[in-house]
């Protein structure tokens, strides 16, 4: 019987033990989507301790809590630090086959180098050991950045952001590359007036333009775009509930545009239109700057209306949805390759039932113009689990070619997530592994070993330019 989490964690063969120890984990990390605080990287933030670190924005970990019985008091709450983690570690024996279980400790033994299972009995002695490491200028987020060898990570930015945190962080002399991604999401929520009404005059007054026309909303955006460009962004995501395709003419938009502004009530066909006419819009800035485009889709948002009101968005309250998105995802990418403005793009489902779609989708847009250019990505969120990512990898070799696969990111909030990219890489090597000693592959294990290289790593540093 394997030892948990020892050195061939995930590993059941000696071929993946190879390929994971001698051609992935010495290699650095490209975290191309994160939602880590820029602020914070500027700042070089020391947290005061692990609660901070660890539990503070987590929404995963928070969904659990709220599954055990923790009360919310203890979870976003008014309860203290060290309460909340002991409620915390309270809940991590009962999250085993969840992918927190293997994380947790992960991150633990990586960061901390502490081996013990956490429950109820030791953590206070975790708290305080971690807390005092916490407190070492070696495990600042800088330190933390580079203790995982981490080469490139991207935030996620508002079009408003003025980036200022970025700049400082360009004149900080850091050893890691941060840069700024763009997240237009709020352009797009018109059937939201007071949100997409505010984000409107905020526009105003950071580009000087008068935006009294969806033309002038393109334009102001724009500027934004090419600020975003000169301040070194050359990724776009987009979080959307589905992909919008729908015909509409210029007199259409500007009328839609115009009601949406006067806060008069916009039609589900409306709606349509609009989104389709930016989501077009924003992906010709895309690829008229080079950029790669991301899309992430398909999740419903704040299903818990009662707590969404309590605490806001990005609390834990999100699901999986199920739309039918596969003929107008088809006609968004069709009509940018048709007049020939399709950037690289990388679609994220969040649904496993869609796995096989955006595969096969992906493929089907695929020119000759750059390798890998379209690409189905990395299990996300809810399928961010060892069977989750052994699907989209099992899908993608299936239907695409997985030697072209731009590989793992963290997704997270957290600067103690970066373990999870170690996870994707065992995972990786466990599934090569596996079938070269079954006779399913070659034993070629210097060309296998560079095909990891290529997925852990290089794939994404050519394609992205980095």
């Amino acid at each position: 019987m394997k030892k948990f989490l020892d050195d061939n964690f995930l590993l059941d063969t000696d071929t993946a033990s190879e390929l994971y120890h001698n051609y992935a984990k010495p290699l650095p990390i490209i975290d191309f989507h994160s939602h880590l605080d820029p602020l914070a990287i500027a700042a070089n933030r020391q947290f005061s301790n692990l609660t901070e670190a660890w539990l503070e924005g987590d929404h995963y970990k928070w969904r659990a809590m709220r599954a055990c019985g923790v009360p919310e008091k203890y979870i976003t709450g008014n309860a203290d630090d060290r309460e909340k983690f002991r409620a915390w570690a309270g809940v991590v024996p009962y999250v085993v086959r969840n992918p927190l279980y293997h994380w947790t400790h992960m991150e633990l033994k990586l960061y901390f180098g502490i081996d013990d299972l956490l429950g109820p009995g030791n953590c206070d002695k975790v708290y305080d050991k971690c807390g005092a490491m916490l407190s070492d200028p070696a495990y600042s987020v800088h330190g933390l950045l580079k203790k995982m060898n981490v080469e490139v990570l991207c935030t996620t930015d508002d079009p408003l952001d003025d980036l200022s945190a970025h700049k400082k962080i360009a004149g900080n002399d850091f050893s890691v590359k941060v840069l700024p991604a763009w997240r237009p999401d709020r352009a797009l929520e018109i059937e939201k007036a007071d949100t997409f009404n505010s984000f409107i005059d905020k526009l105003e007054d950071i580009s000087g333009l008068r935006i009294l026309s969806a033309g002038n909303l393109i334009d102001a955006l724009d500027m934004r775009h090419a600020y975003f460009h000169e301040s070194g962004c050359r990724l776009a995501d987009h979080g959307i509930r589905e992909f919008y395709a729908d015909s509409y003419s210029a007199n259409e938009i500007e009328a839609i545009f115009s009601k949406s502004r006067e806060r008069k009530g916009i039609t589900g066909e409306e709606l349509n239109k609009f989104k389709s006419f930016l989501m077009y819009e924003l992906a010709l800035m895309n690829n008229r700057r080079g950029w790669v485009q991301q899309y992430h889709y398909g999740v419903i948002r704040n299903n818990n209306t009662r707590l969404y009101n309590a605490l806001g968005p990005d609390t834990g309250f999100d699901s999986i949805g199920c739309y039918n998105v596969a003929e107008a995802m088809s006609r968004f990418f069709d009509r940018l390759d048709s007049s020939g403005n399709l950037a690289k793009t990388i679609i994220y489902n969040i649904n496993p039932s869609g796995n096989e779609m955006v595969a096969s989708m992906a493929g089907s847009f695929n020119d000759g113009s750059v390798a890998g250019k379209m690409q189905f990505g990395a299990a996300w969120w809810f399928m961010d689990s060892k069977r989750g990512i052994e699907r989209q990898l099992n899908t993608l070799s299936d239907i695409g070619l997985i030697s072209r696969f731009v590989g793992m990111l963290t997704d997270s909030r957290s600067f103690l997530s970066y373990p999870r990219h170690e996870y994707f890489r065992r995972i990786l090597c466990n599934l090569f592994g596996s079938e070269i000693e079954k006779g399913e592959l070659p034993a070629d294990k210097e060309h296998i070993g560079k095909i990891i290289q290529d997925i852990c790593y290089f794939n994404a540093k050519e394609y992205f330019g980095f």
